[in-house]
């Protein structure tokens, strides 16, 4: 590498590369570029496996579905799997319930990266960090293992970690516990509900929906310039956690948000046995009133001003650069 000598920009001229470009001195026998090769074991990734299970539904449009053990030190399941499968279908994915994985025990970090539509990942068990980074359209399910000790209560306790959801631009989440910090961070399209959240969730968010069945941490909403956040508060308390610079704090929904709410809710206690999705589902027109629901103030203006344009049958386009500009 060498830096240019005809850069005429004041600033750039005054940089000084000389440390980056050094060229150090180093013994005959040493090497300054790679001289071995490097073994990552990607022969015996647990993808190679889910492969070749899925060989019927990539290749034949087959269901398929298998239970398989799973370990902290199997990172990114699935992410190989769903290149193999973009490969053959590009965005589109495969149809809803073509390939369903069932996972047990840990799973390392990344668990669901850039799962496309048509694949479902069940986990009984737990998950670290990066849940579903990069989400594509698929489905991710995870929940206590169904032999937990009877007093073990899944909303008390940590079930993911942090950054679940990171960068997702569509599909959906179904978790039954809590998890960690900057839940949802960049989301741009997914469905997520969750029952209990650390600080900074919904970061820099900007399209999808996510439902907090249980306590936040602070900083709620930093950055959120797009979707929506419905967040369970009997207790009234979740104002204090909220960052209001970019959001709004409703404190009703209306009637095609409860009815999007009730669904999703019901899913989640369908997929998850969720016993905190139960209890509110059993005396919903009571347990509704304690949703409050987290808007983006520049998204609210762009959605009236797109409905006001179809009202007044005007240019839908020009509405919105209107209102983006503020």
């Amino acid at each position: 590498l060498k830096a240019r000598t005809d850069v005429s920009h004041w600033k750039a001229k005054t940089l000084d590369l000389s440390p980056i470009l050094m060229k150090p001195e180093v013994l005959p026998q040493d090497h300054t570029y790679q001289q071995i090769l490097q073994d990552h074991g990607l022969d015996e990734a647990l993808d190679n496996k889910l492969i070749e299970l899925a060989r019927p539904a990539i290749d034949y449009g087959n269901e398929v579905s298998a239970t398989l053990p799973v370990t902290n030190i199997n990172r990114t399941v699935g992410a190989t799997l769903s290149g193999v499968i973009a490969k053959n279908t590009g965005e589109e994915g495969l149809p809803d319930g073509s390939i369903k994985f069932t996972f047990q025990g840990s799973a390392g970090q990344s668990f669901g990266a850039f799962i496309p539509s048509g694949i479902t990942l069940r986990l009984s068990g737990d998950a670290n960090d990066y849940l579903g980074k990069g989400l594509s359209g698929g489905r991710i399910v995870v929940r206590p293992p169904i032999d937990s000790a009877t007093e073990f209560v899944a909303e008390e306790n940590v079930i993911a970690g942090n950054v679940i959801l990171y960068g997702a631009t569509s599909g959906e989440v179904f978790i039954r516990g809590t998890v960690g910090e900057r839940f949802c961070v960049r989301n741009s399209g997914a469905t997520a509900v969750v029952e209990g959240v650390g600080d900074h969730a919904c970061e820099y968010m900007t399209g999808g929906e996510v439902v907090v069945l249980g306590p936040t941490g602070r900083n709620f909403g930093a950055g959120m310039s797009g979707g929506v956040a419905f967040i369970y508060d009997p207790e009234d308390e979740f104002h204090r956690s909220l960052n209001t610079e970019m959001v709004d704090l409703e404190t009703s929904i209306d009637d095609e948000d409860a009815d999007f709410l009730r669904d999703v809710i019901r899913r989640h206690d369908d997929e998850t046995g969720s016993e905190v999705a139960s209890a509110i589902l059993d005396r919903w027109h009571q347990q509704v009133r304690y949703f409050k629901k987290v808007m983006p103030k520049d998204y609210k203006r762009v959605i009236e001003a797109i409905a006001a344009a179809e009202e007044h049958g005007q240019d839908v386009e020009e509405a919105v650069m209107a209102a983006a500009k503020g």
